[in-house]
């Protein structure tokens, strides 16, 4: 049997280009993203944050929900600054 990894992600929505941010981590990344879109999420409805404008793949869930709560703390500009280094245009990095 082979151990296969699970790895863990933390991901940033906006609404429009340098608009409301949402921070988030997961271990199926297209899946949460699905349910963002549809608005399974509270934040997500109320703001419509459904633009995915920057991902990170960690080595488990663990770590990516240990890098969002760091990045929830961050100031806005290291936020945005994140997003322009990935994704100058800000384009749906969903849709590829």
């Amino acid at each position: 049997m082979v151990d296969e990894k699970e790895y863990g992600y933390v991901y940033m929505l906006a609404n429009k280009k340098c608009g409301t941010l949402y921070i988030g981590s997961t271990k199926d990344l297209n899946r949460r993203i699905y349910q963002h879109k549809h608005n399974n999420s509270n934040f997500t409805k109320k703001y419509e944050t459904h633009i995915l404008v920057w991902f990170e793949q960690t080595g488990s869930l663990r770590e990516a929900r240990i890098k969002e709560k760091q990045m929830k703390k961050w100031n806005r500009a290291w936020k945005l600054r994140r997003i322009w280094e990935m994704n100058p245009k800000w384009i749906d990095l969903s849709l590829f």
